[in-house]
C-alpha cells in the first residue's frame, strides 16, 4: 500500500493532520493507529475516563523507579484508541499563556504567531468574552452544563485570597481563577476525532487502519519511505511520514528506527541510521500533589454514579456524569520574581485518589497542586525492544519547593470563609502537615503525573534539536515529527490544546502558506 502521507498516531495532532492534508483530492493520506474505534459509552460519557484507565483504551505506562518518589514507579495512562488521550483526558482547554510560546525562541513559534492556529481550532459556545477564542473552528468549547456547588465556592474562597478573576481563562495572560472551559457538546466529551477525523472519513483519499502498531520507520538510506506495522506489513510514503504518536510513542519509533543517540541504539541492537543524541532526552511533565477535604455535605461526585444521576445524563445530557472533574482552575505564583503562574490549582469536587482508581469512602474535595514550569528533565529510552519512561522527577529541588508552597495555598483556599459550609477536615490519605518537610513528604509519597509529558523531539533552531521549526526531523529526509514531544518546554497549561495547535501549524508547513479557516 502506498500513500502520499503516512501519519502515525491517532491522537490530538494526527486527527487534524488526517482532516487538514486530506482536505487536497489531488493527496492521499493514511493514518495508522494502535488502538481501536471510540465508540465506548465510557469515553463519551464526561465524567467515566477514570473508567478508561488500565483497559484496552491505555497504553497503560510504568515510569522507571523514581528516587525521589520513595522509589516509586508511576502509572502513565495514554490513550490507545481513536481519538488518543483526547478520548480519555478531563476535557479541559487550556492553551498556556504568552509567556510559553515566546521563551521557546523558535521563528514561527512566538505567542501571536500560533494564536491564529488556536483559533482556527475552536468553536466557543456561548460568550466569546471579548473575541478570545475562535468561533467556527470544529473543536466545541463550552461551560460545563452542571457544575457542583462546591465549584462556586472555590471560586469564591480565590476571590476571598485576593486572586484575580479571569474573564476569560484563555487570554494572553493566565493568571487568576476561573471555571474551566471543556471540549463537550451539549454535554458529551468532543474528542479530536470528533472534531477532526471523524467528518473527514467520508473522503475517498483517507484511509483509516486501527489495531496496527507501528515497529518502525523504513528508510531507503535517509530518507523515510514508510512504515513497518504489527505482523509485518509496510505502509509506503510517496512524499513524508509524519510521526503524531506523542512524547512517548514518537522518540521511541525513531530509535527504534535508528535514529538517537548510537550508543543507546547499540545497545539496544538497533543499526544506526542518523545520530541525533538528543532524541528521547528533555523529557518534562506536570507533576500533582492535591489536598483533600471531607465535605459536610452529601453533593459532591462521590454519588454521581447513582441510578438517578445515570438516568438525567442519558436523558437530558445534564447532571453530574457530564462533569470533567476539573470544574475550576487557579494559576498562581509562588514568588513575584517568577515571569508568569508557575502553579496551578485544580478544584473537584470530588475526592480524586489514586488516578480516580481508589473508591472514595465518603463525600470529599481535591484541589491538586500542579508543578507547570518543572526545572527537572528525564529521559524516553531503549531496552531492548521496550521502552523507558524515566521522567526524573524532584531531581531539582526547586520543584519540591515550589509544590510546597502550592499546597499551602491550596489549604489556605478550603480554610476561606466560603468553603466553610462544606470543608469538614483533612481527608484520608491526606494527613494536616505542621511543617514543609511533612509536605515534602506527602508529596513525595503520594504525588502523581498531570498527564502531560512533552519534549522528547524537541523543536529549535540549533543543531542539537531533534526537529527544526518546520519540524523535519534533521539529518534525514522525508520525515517530521508533529505532536507535543516537539515542545522545548511545558506550556502553563495542559497539552491537548498546544497539540492540537501543533497539528494545524503543521499542516500548514507540509501544505505550504498560512490558510485562513
Amino acid at each position: 500500500m502506498e500513500y502520499d502521507y503516512v501519519i502515525v498516531g491517532a491522537g490530538s495532532a494526527g486527527c487534524v493532520l488526517a482532516n487538514r492534508l486530506s482536505a487536497d483530492p489531488g493527496v492521499s493520506v493514511v493514518l495508522v493507529e494502535a488502538g481501536g474505534r471510540d465508540d465506548k459509552l465510557e469515553i463519551r460519557m464526561p465524567a467515566a475516563f477514570k473508567k478508561l484507565f488500565k483497559t484496552a483504551y491505555d497504553w497503560n505506562y510504568t515510569t522507571a523507579k523514581q528516587p525521589e518518589m520513595s522509589g516509586r514507579e508511576l502509572y502513565w495512562p495514554r490513550g490507545r484508541v481513536i481519538g488518543g488521550s483526547s478520548s480519555m483526558n478531563a476535557q479541559m482547554w487550556v492553551r498556556g499563556c504568552r509567556e510559553d510560546y515566546d521563551q521557546w525562541g523558535v521563528p514561527g513559534w512566538s505567542y501571536e504567531e500560533v494564536l491564529p492556529y488556536f483559533t482556527r481550532a475552536e468553536r466557543r459556545v456561548g460568550s466569546n468574552h471579548g473575541g478570545v477564542y475562535g468561533s467556527a473552528g470544529p473543536l466545541y468549547v463550552s461551560e460545563l452544563r452542571s457544575p457542583n456547588v462546591t465549584t462556586a465556592a472555590f471560586l469564591r474562597a480565590c476571590e476571598e485570597l485576593g486572586l484575580g478573576r479571569l474573564e476569560e481563562l484563555n487570554g494572553p495572560s493566565n493568571e487568576g481563577y476561573s471555571p474551566t472551559p471543556v471540549n463537550q457538546n451539549r454535554g458529551r466529551r468532543w474528542s479530536a476525532a470528533d472534531a477532526y477525523l471523524r467528518p473527514a472519513l467520508k473522503r475517498a483519499n483517507l484511509t483509516v487502519i486501527t489495531g496496527a502498531t507501528v515497529d518502525r520507520v523504513v528508510f531507503d538510506g535517509t530518507r523515510a519511505t514508510g512504515v513497518e506495522h504489527s505482523g509485518g506489513a509496510q505502509v509506503r510514503a510517496r512524499r513524508e511520514v509524519i510521526l503524531a504518536a506523542g512524547a512517548i510513542g514518537s522518540p521511541y519509533l525513531l530509535m527504534r528506527s535508528g535514529v538517537g543517540a548510537a550508543d543507546e541504539l547499540r545497545d539496544a541492537g538497533v543499526a544506526l541510521v542518523r545520530e541525533l543524541p538528543e532524541v528521547g532526552k528533555n523529557l518534562q511533565d506536570h507533576l500533582t500533589s492535591g489536598v483533600l477535604m471531607r465535605c459536610r455535605q452529601p453533593v459532591t461526585l462521590t454519588k454521581a454514579e447513582s441510578a438517578g444521576n445515570l438516568l438525567r445524563y442519558i436523558v437530558l445530557r445534564s447532571g453530574m456524569l457530564t462533569t470533567n472533574v476539573g470544574e475550576a482552575v487557579a494559576f498562581v505564583r509562588t514568588s513575584q520574581e517568577e515571569p508568569a503562574p508557575d502553579i496551578e490549582l485544580i478544584f473537584a469536587p470530588g475526592p480524586f485518589i489514586d488516578h480516580g482508581l481508589t473508591p472514595p469512602t465518603g463525600h470529599g474535595m481535591t484541589i491538586a497542586v500542579v508543578l507547570l514550569q518543572p526545572e527537572s528533565r528525564g529521559r524516553v529510552g531503549l531496552n531492548g525492544r521496550d521502552v523507558v519512561i524515566d521522567p526524573a522527577y524532584l531531581t531539582r529541588e526547586g520543584d519540591v519547593k515550589r509544590l510546597v508552597s502550592g499546597l499551602k495555598t491550596a489549604r489556605q483556599i478550603f480554610a476561606a470563609c466560603a468553603m466553610k459550609p462544606f470543608a469538614d477536615g483533612p481527608m484520608p490519605p491526606f494527613q494536616e502537615a505542621e511543617s514543609d518537610e511533612e509536605l515534602a513528604q506527602w508529596v513525595r509519597e503520594r504525588g502523581e503525573t498531570l498527564y502531560h509529558p512533552a519534549g522528547t523531539c524537541r523543536m529549535g533552531v540549533d543543531e542539537e534539536s531533534v526537529v527544526d521549526p518546520e519540524l523535519r526531523v534533521r539529518g534525514v529526509e522525508g520525515l517530521r515529527v508533529v505532536d507535543v514531544s516537539i515542545m522545548p518546554t511545558l506550556n502553563r497549561g495542559h497539552t491537548h490544546a498546544p497539540a492540537v495547535m501543533i497539528g494545524e501549524r503543521a499542516a500548514d508547513l507540509i501544505l505550504g502558506g498560512m490558510r485562513r479557516p
